[in-house]
């Protein structure tokens, strides 16, 4: 079972808006994107669902336009949850090694207890991911399997969401006859779907600039160090925009979309943008420099949240690739040499970039997030299946141990030999495994997920 060819669908539930995307992995690992669908976002707040009703009618809308754009039905997604509902923590944990020689078995046996530690009241683990492995006391990056040693500790970034919101979330999703596989933290995302191995290893941030939150995640050595997010987005600016010219909300976005720039230029200094009045009222004239005043103000804010979380973190002075900006706000004029000027750093634009568009308009920094929730649905279908086949690899060489154990034993009557009852538990995992893998991965022509 590989997922080669399959169907994969994931959902991003913004503040302003919510996409649903669907693809597949060829033979050589690349990822398509057979098409998405959007629809206007009601009811998140800041990235949270607030009104399930309203999620769930938005989500209806963008799905039945994926679905119509790729010709094929599904029921199984990937969502993401944005950073404001997310704290990370970083733990250590380890475990003795029975025969001191470490196994995949072991990795994966230390990586899941993980998810048993002590959380606060209304806390849900969302993903573990392992910083690095020490066997004996003596590090060895992320791959220990193959030490011989008595004892295995791993460090782990633990991104921990709040249980209310996650149930809001897998509510709206329910509504709609969806069922999410998994939950996937939004700043990880964007960065898959934006940054490459060399940017990971050399030290690199991520923000992702949406309506409502800006989301950051940091790699250095290619392993995620933190993430955090600053409470402000897209949707402050065009609310600034409004109160400060007194205008409607759509004008300042379009204010914003059309004319907006980050710094304040100096050809901006005779230059106009009139507004219709409201239902015959007389017209209102906003000068350039005066709309970039405002729209740097409010973006210094953001940039200072970011600045204090960096250094809080420790990472202000290690990323040697500099700043990705993605996100919809991504799009603000002079946004690169503002960013570049205020935090002293290297700065690029992120676009979706590890996968292959259907069209060039997907190719846009607002998709960002969408994009990278189907890479890391198909990283993690891939890894499910390969433990579920390892898993039934060992039930055979189990079955096949107990078979010659109990090769001379006679059948009593009226009860199962422990070699039936071994197949019997075998064949009863390995149905299962298939009923699922079957509803999860169907191949491009047929009907269903």
């Amino acid at each position: 079972m590989t997922t080669t060819n399959q169907i994969v669908a994931a959902i991003d539930i913004g503040t302003s808006k919510i996409v649903a995307i669907a693809g597949k992995k060829d033979e050589l690992g690349k990822i398509t994107v057979l098409g998405y669908g959007e629809a206007e976002s009601n009811g998140v707040t800041h990235g949270s669902v607030q009104n399930v009703g309203y999620v769930a009618a938005a989500i209806n809308k963008a799905v039945a336009k994926c679905k119509a754009a790729v010709n094929v039905d599904f029921k199984n997604v990937f969502v993401g949850i944005a950073g404001q509902n997310v704290r990370g923590v970083v733990y250590s944990h380890s475990k003795f090694i029975v025969n001191n020689l470490i196994t995949q078995a072991d990795v994966d046996q230390l990586t899941q207890e993980v998810y048993s530690i002590n959380k606060e009241p209304g806390e849900e683990i969302i993903h573990v991911i392992p910083q690095n492995f020490s066997v004996d006391g003596h590090s060895v990056g992320l791959n220990p399997v193959g030490c011989n040693c008595k004892k295995l500790e791993g460090t782990f970034y633990v991104a921990v969401g709040d249980a209310t919101s996650i149930a809001n979330l897998r509510q709206a999703i329910n509504i709609t006859g969806l069922n999410i596989i998994k939950v996937i933290l939004e700043p990880i995302a964007s960065a898959d779907a934006v940054l490459d191995d060399d940017e990971k290893e050399g030290g690199v941030m991520v923000f992702d600039i949406g309506a409502g939150t800006t989301d950051i995640a940091v790699y250095q050595e290619k392993v995620l160090r933190t993430t955090s997010f600053v409470p402000f987005g897209g949707n402050s600016i065009t609310n600034d925009i409004k109160q400060a010219f007194s205008i409607l909300a759509r004008q300042a976005e379009q204010l914003k979309v059309q004319f907006g720039s980050a710094l304040s230029l100096s050809e901006f200094s005779n230059r106009i943008a009139t507004l219709k009045g409201i239902n015959g009222r007389n017209t209102k004239e906003v000068s350039f420099t005066d709309l970039a005043n405002v729209i740097n103000a409010r973006f210094d804010e953001i940039l200072g949240g970011i600045a204090y979380q960096l250094d809080e973190a420790g990472f202000s002075k290690k990323l040697s690739a500099g700043i990705v900006i993605t996100g919809g706000g991504a799009l603000l004029n002079s946004i690169t040499q503002y960013v570049k000027f205020r935090l002293g750093m290297d700065v690029r634009i992120g676009t979706p970039k590890n996968i292959i568009p259907t069209t060039a308009d997907f190719l846009n920094p607002q998709y960002s997030t969408a994009a990278g929730l189907l890479i890391k649905g198909f990283e993690y279908l891939e890894v499910y299946v390969k433990q579920q086949q390892e898993k039934l690899k060992n039930e055979k060489v189990e079955a096949a141990v107990n078979t010659n154990l109990n090769g001379n034993a006679k059948p009593q009557t009226g009860k199962k030999t422990q070699e039936t009852k071994t197949q019997s538990k075998k064949s009863g995992f390995f149905n299962r495994f298939k009923k699922w893998a079957s509803e999860f991965l169907e191949d491009p022509e047929d009907t269903k997920m």
